[in-house]
């Protein structure tokens, strides 16, 4: 009888990044949320010798250090404290910011519809904080790739802080670059070579051509906007484009339930409109897309791009050719400008503050 060598052991698989982050004691310079009883909550970051405190009280930073997730601990005033690593969603919240953040529900969204998937090669245009990005990045793992464009380098950097103080480090998959997609893009990416486009920008729309020479055939484009008139632009001239296949658009909405014994009911509370996301895919060069036939909306003229709802009842209407880009300013959507000193200020939180600093 011949003698057969066994088999060697497989090579152990490296550990994805940010994974050890997630496992193990407490440590100095984690993030940490604390419930209190009546399931407040607050997020601190682990020091030596330092300590937390409010109105009822403190307890020292010692106590968490070195402990397992799930402890309690007690301030002096008596209260205790649950405490936790925050989930990516509780992080998000919480984290330092600049720009407003893509809500949990909205990167879920954006990850499960847009079929973000481990190895994928993704290009994210608006990076704000970084909220969306650390989704992207769980999403396409080690093995993918993410390109992250952002205008503007104050909030580049808040959003290289955010990310590098959640996976522990710089992730092997990310590549963050300032600058203007229509510009950096083409640089960037061979033509035909991006699966995935993610677009959170004012003006989505100014970027479809540079956005079509980057997709693969069949990549999917999800943009990303907050009002129903940048909604409306945005699928018009997709469709205007004739290179995407025939926009779809949706918004969520999460509402929460109150449990406690039989008094089981909805939330007086919910997280309603954040923003609204649109999907489309790249169509294979030289293909047309098919005519498509729909009723015209009560009330629209030629010329006049109409948001329609199911029973064609319009909900706005007005000829886009007549809006001056000007228009489309953060002030004019109702954002909030973020004042220098803030951003500033936010820089120094996640350890990227200016060198003039």
């Amino acid at each position: 009888m011949t003698e057969q060598t066994p088999a060697p052991e497989p090579a152990a698989a490296p550990t994805p990044t940010g994974a050890d982050q997630r496992r193990g004691l407490l440590r100095v310079g984690e993030r940490v949320q604390l419930t209190d009883p009546r399931g407040r909550l607050h997020t601190i970051t682990l020091a030596p010798g330092a300590t937390f405190h409010t109105h009822k009280g403190y307890f020292r930073h010692e106590e968490l250090i070195g402990a397992p997730e799930g402890t309690t601990v007690t301030s002096s005033g008596g209260v205790e404290y649950l405490a936790l690593r925050p989930l990516l969603s509780d992080y998000t919240l919480s984290m330092p910011r600049g720009a407003a953040v893509v809500y949990p529900k909205d990167a879920g969204q954006i990850v499960a519809m847009a079929d973000i998937y481990p190895g994928a090669r993704v290009v994210e245009a608006g990076v704000g904080s970084g909220a969306l990005t650390l989704s992207l990045l769980r999403a396409v793992g080690d093995g993918g790739r993410l390109h992250s464009i952002e205008r503007r380098e104050d909030f580049a950097a808040i959003a290289r802080g955010n990310v590098e103080t959640f996976f522990g480090g710089p992730h092997p998959a990310w590549r963050l670059s300032v600058g203007d997609l229509s510009d950096v893009l083409p640089q960037a990416e061979a033509p035909g070579e991006v699966d995935r486009v993610v677009l959170d920008m004012l003006a989505p729309w100014e970027n479809l051509d540079a956005v079509a020479a980057a997709l693969a055939p069949g990549g999917v484009l999800i943009a990303y906007v907050a009002t129903a008139t940048q909604l409306s632009r945005l699928a018009e001239d997709v469709r205007a484009d004739g290179r995407y296949t025939e926009p779809q658009a949706w918004e969520s909405m999460v509402r929460g339930w109150h449990l406690e014994g039989l008094a089981v009911r909805p939330q007086h509370r919910m997280i309603g409109h954040t923003g609204f996301l649109l999907t489309t895919r790249r169509l294979a060069d030289g293909v047309l897309p098919p005519l498509r036939k729909r009723r015209p909306a009560k009330g629209s003229q030629p010329g006049e791009a109409a948001l329609v709802d199911e029973v064609g009842d319009v909900v706005t209407s007005r000829s886009f050719q007549e809006v001056p880009d000007a228009e489309w300013t953060p002030e004019a959507l109702g954002e909030r400008a973020v004042s220098d000193k803030k951003v500033r200020k936010v820089r120094r939180d996640v350890g990227q503050a200016p060198e003039a600093d």
